[in-house]
């Protein structure tokens, strides 16, 4: 067989396959479309629940004593007797004998100054007394120049009639005279006595202020205890002398401490509401600034395997920012920090423990929440009509740790998608599965019953 031959032997073939296929597709049916189902995500919701929320925050302080006795030596002299509890770390009552500098030196002095006074006043009871004397003997003198001067005028008036000599009248006027002298003598001796009796008046109250101040001098010798308090570092010992102004130790009291709290603006802003519009006033008090702020505060102290915790009060609000972070300082204070101590529970809150505080401020009411994790850059998605997802943009209120306080954007009892729901398409269709653990821990964090971060 020839090359052609082959080549023609090959075209039937094809010509078959051809006719074959045509018959085929002439004869099959166009195939049956079936419409694609919309498939719905399954995501997690809560419906937005309304509450009160107990606004919180969390700080951090060191302790201190609210009250601090720095002991300087008020006289100058030797110690003689010290408290054998006058030592670092010893607890002192309150009026307990602390320690005695010698007060012979200082009795002495008032000693001499109540001599002195007691001088004095019987110089101005004298005084007194004389001047009395003298306005008696000025009347008596007086009297007596009356008559002398009757003696003259009658002595004159038989001068006259020259029924006495010259020599009698002039005796009578030289009596009259002398009389006068007395009298005038007398005079200027009770208009001294004015000046006399303030000078020795003003002497005496010199020497009875010099009294009284030595008197200051000799108690200042005893020092006792002018609250419960805890000895701090002690720099005496019997027999040292100690000058004036010198400083001996230090206590710190125990009836209260306080830490000062370092919070963020916004937080302290949440903290402090006022349900009035009352003023502080020009000079604000104290009392009424913590009636208005309505703070609560738990203080912590964390050491190994334990936590220790403390009711604590509201107290103050420090005068400025700290100039570094920006925050106010919040004071808090525990009472009987060494009373409310269990052995081996809870220490005493002495001076310089590192304290975490959790403030608590009046609850605020009718509050929309939810949780942080439903907030995507400034978002909230929410499962609407039909089960369609609506994005929404979100005015918050505050945040505090999991939990955002809603100002605007959700309705309460709307459902709020909780879980991620990238890609998230406005409209798509949500299967949408209620999360009650989230809502449980939701509204537990509102009420604060949960720890924050």
């Amino acid at each position: 067989m020839t090359e052609r031959t082959k080549r023609f032997l090959i075209i039937p073939p094809v010509l078959v396959a051809i006719a074959l296929f045509v018959w085929l597709v002439r004869g099959s049916r166009e195939p049956v479309r079936k419409p694609v189902a919309e498939v719905a995500r399954k995501l997690r919701v809560i419906e937005a629940p309304v509450v009160s929320v107990t606004p919180r925050a969390i700080g951090y302080g060191t302790s201190q004593p609210t009250k601090v006795w720095r002991v300087v030596a008020e006289v100058g002299g030797q110690i003689v007797e010290v408290n054998p509890n006058l030592k670092s770390g010893a607890f002192l009552v309150k009026d307990d004998p602390v320690l005695t500098i010698d007060p012979q030196e200082y009795q002495l002095i008032v000693t001499q100054l109540e001599a002195e006074i007691a001088e004095l006043e019987a110089s101005l009871a004298e005084l007194t007394a004389r001047k009395v004397n003298d306005g008696r003997s000025l009347e008596i003198e007086k009297a007596s120049l009356e008559l002398a001067q009757s003696d003259l005028e009658r002595m004159r008036n038989l001068a006259g009639n020259d029924a006495v000599a010259g020599t009698e009248l002039r005796g009578e006027e030289r009596t009259f005279l002398a009389q006068q002298q007395k009298v005038q003598s007398l005079e200027n001796s009770l208009n001294l006595y004015p000046s006399k009796l303030a000078s020795l008046e003003a002497t005496l109250n010199v020497r009875r202020a010099k009294l009284e101040q030595a008197r200051i001098d000799l108690n200042r010798t005893k020092i006792t205890a002018p609250f419960g308090c805890r000895i701090g570092d002690v720099s005496i010992e019997v027999g040292q002398y100690v000058q004036r102004g010198e400083a001996l130790f230090t206590a710190d009291g125990i009836a209260a401490t306080e830490i000062e709290v370092q919070t963020p603006i916004s937080q302290a802003r949440n903290l402090i509401r006022s349900d009035t519009d009352e003023a502080l006033g020009a000079v604000p008090d104290m009392e009424m600034i913590r009636r208005l702020v309505h703070i609560d505060a738990v203080v912590r102290v964390t050491g190994g395997d334990f936590v220790a915790e403390w009711d604590a009060r509201f107290d103050r609000i420090r005068e400025r920012l700290d100039p570094v972070t920006r925050t106010v300082a919040l004071v808090v204070v525990v009472d009987k920090p060494y009373e409310r101590a269990i052995p081996g529970k809870r220490p005493p809150l002495f001076r310089d423990v590192f304290c975490e505080v959790e403030l608590r401020g009046k609850p605020i009411p009718d509050r929309v929440i939810i949780p942080r994790s439903a907030v995507r850059g400034g978002k909230v998605y929410i499962v609407g009509e039909q089960n369609r997802l609506v994005a929404r943009e979100l005015q918050v209120a505050f945040e505090q740790a999991n939990m955002v306080v809603v100002a605007g954007g959700v309705v309460a009892g709307e459902r709020v998608i909780v879980s991620d729901p990238t890609p998230a398409i406005d409209g798509m269709l949500i299967d949408p599965i209620m999360d009650e653990a989230t809502l449980t821990e939701l509204l537990a964090e509102a009420n604060g019953q949960t720890a924050l971060p």
